[in-house]
Parts: structure tokens; C-alpha cells; sequence
């Protein structure tokens, strides 16, 4: 990489060296000085760390992809191995497909035939999964479950590749553990308990970042915040900007939308959030989007 590259990204690499030291202080002094005050520093930094892991898989802050996933190789959030979120992710990103139940990886809607065949138990639980409250207190555990039970599948199926994703998670795991265990002033429920917090928060940004809509164009979102959330996922609120330019980093991302924003808003159809404080007020008790897609062919 050359000076120049290096000197353009070095926020990425500031708030990487920032995300691991507040997550040590979280773990260590502010748990031993506040719990509450350690489990938040935890959440935060785990909640971060999992948005820079999104800038290494679009090639940042280097052009070699193997010292990107080095520089993001502790899994702060314990949940999808770092090779997994990269394959799954890059192959979401072929907007043609955005909502596709079958080849979209992070697609939250089902062939309403499947949809129909599923238990009313699974139903009910993927009900309340739409809700904003629910992708929040249940929305991590639905979604690991599901992930891994894909990947098993694939796994079982003779999937070498997804099969080095997870044996390369456990090492980052472990190292990870081994931290909270013996270095760590935290008790391991309450570091258990932060984490999943953390992937909660996550789950804020996904909840509706994509939609059901005929066009390609039209199915991908625009927030328009800029408090902490927004930082916390380094600027993908402003998501269809995302999709447009993948290799663009993070801190750009704002200076393009708002140069753009007319350009940006006609080319997704106007789906566009004032704020999370919009999102939160309109979603919070009520679905936005059914789980079986409401576009998809019947059979």
C-alpha cells in the first residue's frame, strides 16, 4: 500500500486501535471500577468492531485481503466467523438479487411456500422477529440459529470452504475467551450478556435496510442520521450510497450522500428514514415488512 493510501485510511486504522482499547478497559478497569460501565464499553467496542470488520471485507484499510482479516482476527462478538461475513456478504452485494429468499445470503424474507409449511410456532416466532423489539431481544439468537444451521448443511453437504470459515473462528474465539478468563475483571455472564447486546445493536441497521420492490434500485435504504448509531455502523445507514460505491470507506460516505442526495433518493425510489428515531417510532411494536415475500411468484 502506499503512503498515500495509508495516510487516506488512517481513520479506519485510528478507530480500530480505539474499538480494542476501550473493549480491553471494558473487560478489565471499567468492570472492576463499574460493571454497568464496563458492560457498555464491551457492547460498544463489540458493536464497532463488527462494522470495521465490514470495512476489511470491502478492502479496507489495505488492498491485501489477508492483512485486513488479521488486523479484525479476535472475534469480539463471538457469533459469525470473520471468512463466513465475508463470503456471505460479498455475494449480497449482487444487487440483483437484494430480498431474495434463496440467493441473497442476508435476506430476512421466505418463499411463502416455505412460509406455509412452516410449524405455527416458527411462525409466530418469526413474527416477532419483525417487530423492532423483537429483532432486538430475540433477533441475534434467530439469526445465529439460522446461519449455522445453513452452514452445517453446506458443511455436510462437502462445503470445504465453510468449514475453514468456522475452524479459523475457533482459534479467534478462543483468544477472546482466554482474555475475559484470565485477564478480564468481568464476570463471563456479563461479558456473555454485552456481546449479545452488541450484535442487538447490530441488528438495529438491518432491520429494514433492504425492502421488497420490483426494481433493484428501490430495495435499499437511506437513514439519514448522524448520532451515534451512525457511527457505530461507520456511516452504512446511508446504505443505497453503500451499494453504489462498496470500495468507498466509511468517513466518505457522508460527504457523497449529502453532495448527491437528490441523486441518491431518486435512484432508490425515495425509501428513505429521517433518522433511527423515526424507525424506532414507527417500528418499534409494528412489523414494516411481512416474513414470506410479498413479491415472490406463487407456485
Amino acid at each position: 500500500m502506499s503512503d498515500r493510501s495509508i495516510a487516506r485510511e488512517w481513520p479506519t486504522l485510528a478507530l480500530l486501535a480505539l474499538c480494542y482499547v476501550l473493549w480491553a478497559l471494558g473487560t478489565t478497569w471499567a468492570a472492576a471500577l463499574w460493571l454497568p460501565l464496563g458492560m457498555v464499553l464491551v457492547t460498544f467496542a463489540a458493536a464497532l468492531h463488527s462494522s470495521l470488520c465490514h470495512e476489511m471485507l470491502h478492502g479496507h484499510p489495505f488492498r491485501n485481503r489477508h492483512l485486513n482479516a488479521a488486523l479484525v482476527f479476535p472475534a469480539l462478538s463471538l457469533l459469525i466467523p470473520y471468512m463466513r461475513f465475508r463470503d456471505t456478504h460479498l455475494a449480497h452485494h449482487r444487487d440483483s438479487l437484494l430480498t431474495d429468499p434463496y440467493d441473497d445470503p442476508e435476506s430476512n424474507y421466505l418463499d411463502p411456500a416455505v412460509w406455509a409449511a412452516l410449524p405455527r410456532w416458527k411462525q409466530r416466532v418469526l413474527r416477532a422477529n419483525n417487530l423492532l423489539i423483537g429483532r432486538l431481544l430475540i433477533g441475534p439468537l434467530v439469526g445465529q440459529v439460522s446461519f449455522m444451521v445453513g452452514d452445517w448443511r453446506s458443511i455436510r453437504g462437502g462445503d470445504r470452504r465453510v468449514l475453514l470459515g468456522w475452524l479459523w473462528h475457533l482459534p479467534a474465539v478462543a483468544l477472546v475467551l482466554w482474555w475475559v478468563v484470565a485477564i478480564g475483571q468481568m464476570p463471563v455472564w456479563a461479558f456473555l450478556l454485552s456481546s449479545y447486546a452488541a450484535v442487538s445493536i447490530l441488528k438495529i441497521r438491518t432491520f429494514l435496510e433492504h425492502q421488497a420492490h420490483e426494481k433493484a434500485r428501490g430495495r435499499t435504504v437511506i437513514i439519514e442520521d448522524r448520532g451515534p448509531l451512525a457511527l457505530i455502523f461507520l456511516n452504512n445507514n446511508l446504505h443505497v450510497v453503500h451499494h453504489m460505491h462498496p470500495r468507498v470507506p466509511w468517513f466518505q460516505l457522508p460527504q457523497l450522500y449529502w453532495q448527491n442526495r437528490d441523486r441518491y433518493l431518486s435512484c432508490n425510489d425515495g425509501y428513505r428514514y429521517r433518522s433511527y428515531a423515526e424507525v424506532f417510532r414507527r417500528y418499534f411494536l409494528r412489523a414494516k415488512d411481512p416474513v414470506p415475500h410479498p413479491l415472490w411468484p406463487k407456485r
